[in-house]
């Protein structure tokens, strides 16, 4: 994907993936700033019954990225989607898995940045071996972490704030 090909490539990929799910969509980010269109396909893909899980990291590497983003999980948890963060600290994955025939793993962060404006790139898997270990890796990452609540999803933030 680029920002002179007039395509959001990403991000029709990871719509893709989200329309075509039936039963899962398992997603680890370090950055999630997405426009309109990503958010609906994330709550619609929860209202279908999808069970979509996040994974976001605990610290940060960007303090205002990661405060918009926060704002982000909070509309997400608020409308189903269940947010976790990696309690080791700063994760940087990039990868969506959905219903063991479906994964998309590489450079591409969910932000405006990565979607539009930069030059990324990652592989589509379809109904391939090496799904499985996505999600087995998935699996083992979210081992390491702790939900996000409506109640403690600013929690970090304020603490940071504070000190």
């Amino acid at each position: 994907d680029n920002a002179h090909n007039n395509e959001d490539i990403a991000e029709n990929i990871y719509n893709y993936i989200l329309s075509k799910s039936h039963n899962y969509v398992h997603i680890m980010t370090p950055y999630i700033i997405i426009d309109s269109s990503l958010l609906e396909a994330l709550i619609f893909a929860a209202k279908r019954n999808l069970n979509v899980v996040l994974i976001v990291p605990k610290n940060y590497d960007h303090f205002i990225t990661f405060c918009v983003g926060r704002t982000f999980i909070k509309k997400l948890i608020e409308n189903g989607i269940k947010v976790y963060q990696y309690e080791p600290g700063f994760i940087h994955a990039k990868s969506f898995v959905s219903d063991d025939n479906r994964a998309c793993i590489g450079s591409v962060n969910l932000d405006y940045r990565s979607l539009y404006h930069h030059f990324e790139c990652a592989a589509y898997c379809y109904d391939t071996a090496c799904i499985g270990d996505i999600e087995k890796d998935f699996q083992e990452t979210l081992k390491k972490c702790r939900k996000i609540t409506k109640k403690n999803s600013f929690i970090g933030i304020f603490k940071i704030v504070v000190i």
